[in-house]
């Protein structure tokens, strides 16, 4: 499985169940989200949000209280591709 194209007028797609799994320092190239964290080639750091709006507010910590986690998904295509074209995962469509 990889992240690709979506098909004509197809604006959200559900994405498969994803087993998190922590690594210690994965061999890769530097984030270009300026998270510090290091990926593998080949590999859309994906934002996920709770919901659509992709928008919180700031907690006392610095963070969205929308943003939830990072997720690196494979795909064939550069990274400054996905990040032009506003691919997310979203945890809830409606809410």
């Amino acid at each position: 499985h990889q992240l690709d194209w979506s098909f004509a007028k197809v604006l959200y797609e559900e994405m498969p169940v994803l087993q998190l799994v922590p690594v210690v320092d994965k061999p890769g190239v530097l984030s270009d989200q300026g998270t510090g964290r290091i990926l593998p080639p080949n590999v859309y750091e994906c934002p996920v949000y709770k919901v659509l709006s992709r928008s919180g507010t700031l907690s006392t910590t610095g963070h969205s209280t929308n943003f939830v986690i990072w997720i690196d998904v494979p795909t064939d295509e550069p990274q400054d591709m996905w990040i032009k074209a506003g691919v997310a995962g979203f945890l809830a469509l409606k809410f």
